[in-house]
């Protein structure tokens, strides 16, 4: 009778198993309308008018709310909209009259030859932003106003030249902590050292957002550092990392406290 009981328990076990395989793998998306694949190209050709003539909430509207981020070493993971809006008023152009906007897709190919992938969350492509190889990494998913960026990754010529991919930039992340809530965004022009708002500032602080959370520099040797301060501390982590065998390692973390604060007399 238990012999009964456990075979019975076990053929039950496996056909749950399987149950649950199959409707895995039914969530996974495997195909694409045309449709689709126009409202995601029609993705892109917005992304550049909105970001050349600083419509930094036209786009700060093309990414999932909640979850869709833009990243780049340089700029970090920026997921916060407020953030988005941020970067977008912090380029230089945006100071001075409004551009007009760009016609097309732009860009070195036109978007309708890019190849928009069926993906987990949606759809996936890799779309060319400069001639010499530079490339956003997309994944999109849809939601109840249409397709949406679930991410767009940078890639530049550089980090190419060097091997640092969105991979590389997604463990050194994990790696040291940076988790949206850890490190505070960074304010600062191109001349001087980025900090935290308030940092380093006399009065009020109207700095360009510089970057969210790491602040990661590939160099042209392939070395790779970071920058992070910690929030409500003032103090900052100087990374240097390194890549092994068994994937990124921090080589060496310096910790900086805050400066003291100015007094009055």
């Amino acid at each position: 009778m238990k012999t009964h009981h456990l075979l019975g328990f076990a053929a039950a076990t496996l056909t749950m198993a399987a149950l649950l395989s199959t409707s895995g793998q039914a969530q996974i998306n495997t195909t694409l309308t045309d449709k689709d694949r126009a409202e995601i190209q029609a993705l892109s050709v917005t992304y550049r008018q909105a970001l050349l003539t600083c419509k930094a909430e036209q786009y700060a509207d093309l990414f999932a709310t909640p979850g869709g981020y833009f990243a780049s070493p340089s700029r970090g993971e920026v997921r916060e909209r407020s953030a988005l809006m941020e970067m977008v008023r912090s380029y230089d152009r945006c100071d001075a009259p409004p551009a007009v906007a760009p016609t097309g897709g732009g860009g070195p190919v036109t978007i309708s030859d890019v190849k928009i992938e069926p993906a987990p969350e949606g759809a996936k492509a890799r779309v060319p932003y400069t001639r010499g190889g530079g490339y956003y990494d997309d994944v999109y998913v849809k939601t109840p106003n249409g397709w949406r960026f679930k991410s767009r990754n940078v890639v530049s010529e550089q980090e190419i030249a060097v091997g640092f991919l969105v991979k590389d930039a997604v463990e050194i992340r994990q790696l040291a902590g940076d988790d949206h809530g850890h490190y505070e965004n960074i304010y600062g022009d191109h001349d001087h050292a980025a900090t935290p708002r308030g940092i380093g500032v006399e009065g009020k602080d109207t700095r360009p957002f510089r970057s969210s959370g790491l602040r990661i520099t590939v160099g042209k040797d392939g070395s790779v550092t970071g920058l992070a301060y910690l929030r409500d501390n003032g103090g900052h982590y100087e990374d240097v990392y390194m890549k092994t065998a068994e994937g990124w390692r921090i080589k060496e973390r310096k910790y900086v406290a805050a400066a003291p604060a100015a007094h009055n007399h």
